[in-house]
C-alpha cells in the first residue's frame, strides 16, 4: 500500500498548517486527520470562546478536511481529544454527544498542560474510507 499525504489551499475551508504536517494521510482505506486546532480557515487565528466555542470550530475544521474525500464525522473510527483542562470535560461531553447520526466512534480523552495556538481543545481521528 501507498501512503499519501493532503495539504489543502484555505478556499477549502481547511485552516493554514501552524507546524510541518499534512492535514490527512490516506493509507489504504484508512485515513489519518491530524490534529485540528479552533482556528478560523479564513484568518489563520484562534477562535474566542470557551471549549464549547472552540470545540465547534474544531469540528468545522475537521468536517472541511473530511469533505474533500466526501466523508462525514459519522466515518470516524477513533477520535482522540486533547483539553487544555480536564475541567471542560463534561461540557465538551455535552457538544460532542451531537457530533454523530450513526455509532459512535471509540474516542481517548487526554488532559494537558498546555496546546499548541493557546487552544482549549484539539482533535484528531481516523476515518475509514469505503
Amino acid at each position: 500500500m501507498e501512503k499519501k499525504s493532503f495539504q489543502f489551499a484555505a478556499d477549502t475551508g481547511v485552516p493554514p498548517q501552524v507546524g510541518p504536517f499534512s492535514h490527512a494521510t490516506r493509507w489504504g482505506d484508512m485515513l489519518f486527520i491530524t490534529g485540528q486546532m479552533p482556528t478560523s480557515p479564513s484568518s489563520g487565528k484562534m477562535v474566542d470562546g470557551d471549549v464549547t466555542a472552540q470545540a465547534r470550530q474544531v469540528r468545522r475544521n475537521l468536517e472541511a478536511v473530511l469533505k474533500q474525500f466526501n466523508l462525514t464525522l459519522d466515518a470516524s473510527l477513533m477520535v482522540r481529544v486533547y483539553l487544555a483542562s480536564f475541567e471542560d470535560y463534561d461540557a465538551f461531553n455535552q457538544e460532542y454527544a451531537s457530533w454523530f447520526q450513526g455509532p459512535l466512534p471509540s474516542r481517548t480523552c487526554v488532559g494537558t498542560t498546555g496546546l499548541a495556538v493557546g487552544a482549549l481543545v484539539e482533535i484528531d481521528l481516523i476515518a475509514g474510507i469505503s
